[in-house]
């Protein structure tokens, strides 16, 4: 049923994005720098692109943009996330070897808690 409906969603996006690329043929100029700075600078990088390229280049790097900078602000957690985990690691090994050189628990609530049973 999620499935289906996934894919129903996926169709309705791909016939929107369509009919906006459709509706958004016409060719525009693409310009790197305004007029009066590249007269300046003496750079004028222009390219003629349907308009619903340029659209959908600016979803795309907005996305982009939005995964990197979130990416890099979750790289703290991450990293605390890792330090932590180590830690665990290392204090489960020590608590192995604590468990294993003593003798065992002189009270059998004690031996129950920590899973071994004497008799």
């Amino acid at each position: 049923m999620i499935r289906i409906f996934r894919y129903v969603l996926i169709a309705l996006l791909g016939l929107v994005l369509l009919t906006v690329a459709l509706a958004n043929r016409a060719p525009v100029a693409v310009r790197l720098l305004p007029d009066d700075m590249a007269a300046l600078l003496g750079l004028s990088m222009s390219a003629e692109l349907p308009l619903f390229l340029v659209i959908f280049a600016g979803i795309v790097a907005g996305l982009l943009i939005g995964f990197v900078w979130e990416w890099m602000r979750e790289a703290k957690h991450r990293t605390a996330a890792s330090t932590k985990s180590r830690e665990v690691v290392r204090l489960e090994r020590e608590l192995a070897v604590l468990r294993d050189t003593k003798a065992g628990p002189e009270d059998d609530i004690l031996a129950l808690l920590d899973g071994r049973q004497t008799r």
